[in-house]
């Protein structure tokens, strides 16, 4: 049965002005108590529960609003009645008042800054591991013994060999594209011959060793990030270390050695089966005969654009992989960074090899090889 909620004023032998409260302190009984309590000002300096049979949270919301308004201690209170009220007093925080909007001016200002710093970081995070990747490198040149062949060897075959199909038919569509878009725009002047120059120059100097760089991005650079990533995630990098191992020696350099010198031989394979697509369809369309096509191509494309081709591919190399296994190494936390950080890596890695394919095209054609 419920016992109404009731209160009497009392004065302790101290001095003290308590309010001593009795009956069942719940939402069925409480009645007209909270306007009665609200006669009580400051002058109540303790709230005695001693005697309260039951309590719910809406009676412990009422004895710590009134002890929070007049200051008042709470004394008698049971396990009970004690975790109630320090359950609804955990909840009597102030709003929070949330600011105004900032101006977007100033809001797009702000992002802008915090993209440049984070992008200014990353680029010295890269350029700091290359540094280290160097470092290593030249250990395990004056120490031969250290490398571990079958970690090379095994990463040529994985960035390499088994990227021959995807990258081969990629080459083929893409010559196939170059020498069709090429003929319908020339036929305009009368100038459809013009288009093995076009398909030639085009897939050497240019677009072989780019989309190579960026199907391996892609594919290897990904795997790498994820790869790194999962390890350092599951402490094995840290065993690594623990045991004396280098990361950089172990992990790094196959996958760096594997990158730079597999991107020429990718390049100069993607270029030839771009030119034999391309020469496939000046074959259909054009009439050209695919023994006049190739004669065509040794007249028109100079040994310079091969050259340049070449040249390019081990930098693209070196950049796919550092962005790759710097992103790697950069996981921490949970699963959900390793595809945070791959994704990454990715972006990196296709950005920094077509700002870098800009300034060789600048510096090339600086130098003469046009």
């Amino acid at each position: 049965m419920t016992v109404p909620s009731d209160f009497v004023e009392e004065m302790t032998e101290d001095g003290v002005t308590s309010l001593r409260f009795s009956g069942d302190l719940s939402i069925a009984a409480v009645g007209d108590l909270p306007e009665r309590l609200s006669d009580y000002g400051e002058h109540v300096q303790r709230l005695d529960i001693s005697e309260v049979d039951y309590i719910d949270t809406v009676g412990a919301w009422l004895i710590h609003r009134t002890a929070r308004d007049s200051g008042a201690e709470i004394v008698g209170a049971d396990n009970e009645a004690e975790r109630l009220i320090a359950a609804v007093s955990g909840v009597d925080q102030p709003a929070e008042v949330r600011p105004d909007p900032p101006n977007p001016v100033v809001r797009v200002l702000s992002e802008v800054g915090e993209a440049t710093t984070i992008a200014l970081m990353t680029l010295a995070g890269l350029v700091g591991f290359f540094g280290s990747v160097m470092v290593s490198m030249g250990s395990l040149l004056r120490h031969p013994g250290r490398i571990r062949w079958n970690a090379v060897i095994q990463r040529f075959d994985v960035v390499g060999v088994r990227s021959l199909g995807i990258i081969g038919l990629m080459s083929f569509l893409i010559g196939l594209v170059i020498a069709q878009q090429g003929a319908v725009q020339l036929r305009q002047f009368g100038a459809e011959v013009f288009t093995v120059n076009l398909v030639g120059r085009l897939t050497l100097r240019e677009l072989g060793v780019l989309m190579t760089a960026i199907m391996v991005a892609g594919r290897s650079g990904s795997a790498f990030a994820a790869q790194i990533g999962t390890m350092k995630l599951t402490e094995e990098i840290d065993a690594m270390r623990t045991i004396g191992v280098s990361p950089v020696e172990a992990l790094v350099l196959p996958r760096f050695l594997a990158a730079v010198f597999m991107l020429p031989l990718l390049g100069f394979f993607a270029s030839v089966v771009a030119i034999i697509g391309g020469g496939l369809l000046s074959w259909v369309e054009l009439d050209i005969p695919p023994a006049t096509f190739f004669a065509r191509i040794r007249e028109v494309v100079p040994l310079t654009d091969v050259y340049v081709g070449l040249a390019k591919a081990p930098v693209f190399g070196a950049i796919i992989a550092i962005c790759g296994c710097y992103q790697g190494m950069q996981v921490e936390g949970n699963a959900e960074e390793v595809g945070k950080r791959t994704t990454a890596a990715v972006v990196q890695a296709i950005f920094l090899v077509i700002v870098l394919d800009a300034f060789f095209a600048v510096f090339f054609s600086w130098i003469g090889w046009n």
